[in-house]
C-alpha cells in the first residue's frame, strides 16, 4: 500500500494505448475485467456523468458511481460504491502511459477505510481487473479468471439482495 488509504497496481500491456483505452472504456457490453459487469450510463462516460455498473442481464446493479474526470485516451476516474456494502464510496482512476513500445495502466484507489468490507474487496480485486484488461487489449480474449467469471457470473447474480435491483439504482 502506498498510503493509509490509497492503493496503486500497475501492469505493462503490450497493446496501443487507444486499443487499451477503447478495451476499458466499453459501455453496453460485458466486462470481464470488471467481472463480467455492463457500465450503463445515459449519455456515455465524460465527466459528470452517472454510471452503474450491472449484470449481464441487467437485473442486478453491483457498482454505483459519477465520472470524475475522463480525458481520452489518458485518465478515467470516478467514484466507486459496491450496492451490496453499506460503506462510504471510494474514488477509482486508470491512468494510461505509452511506454517502451506499449501502454503502462495504473489502477489507482483513493480514499479506502483501512481494514473496511470495501478496501479489503477492492485491493483484491485490482491483480484480477489489471490482468484482463491486459489479456483482452493484447489477445481479445479475457484471461482464464475472465472467463471463469462470465461462466459463473449468471449464477451469482441469483445470489444478489434484493436491495441490489436495478431500479433502485436509477441513473
Amino acid at each position: 500500500m502506498t498510503s493509509e488509504t490509497t492503493n496503486i497496481n500497475r501492469v505493462m500491456i503490450n497493446a496501443p494505448i487507444e486499443t487499451v483505452w477503447n478495451t476499458l472504456v466499453k459501455t453496453d457490453e460485458a466486462l470481464p475485467f470488471f467481472f463480467g459487469a455492463i457500465c450503463e450510463t445515459r449519455d456515455g462516460l465524460r465527466t459528470g456523468a452517472r454510471y452503474r455498473m450491472v449484470s449481464a442481464n441487467r437485473r442486478v446493479a453491483m457498482v454505483v458511481g459519477e465520472v470524475l474526470r475522463f480525458e481520452p485516451p489518458h485518465v478515467y476516474a470516478h467514484t466507486f460504491r459496491m450496492t451490496n456494502i453499506d460503506e462510504p464510496k471510494v474514488t477509482v482512476t486508470y491512468e494510461l502511459r505509452e511506454k517502451d513500445g506499449g501502454t503502462e495502466f495504473e489502477l489507482r484507489i483513493d480514499n479506502l477505510v483501512p481494514g473496511s468490507k470495501l478496501a479489503k474487496e477492492m485491493v483484491s480485486s485490482q491483480g484480477f481487473i489489471a490482468s484482463n484488461l491486459k489479456a483482452m487489449s493484447e489477445t481479445g480474449k479475457p484471461a482464464f479468471t475472465g472467463r471463469l467469471v462470465g461462466v459463473l457470473g449468471p449464477v451469482l447474480s441469483r445470489l444478489a439482495k434484493k436491495s441490489q435491483a436495478v431500479g433502485n439504482w436509477p441513473l
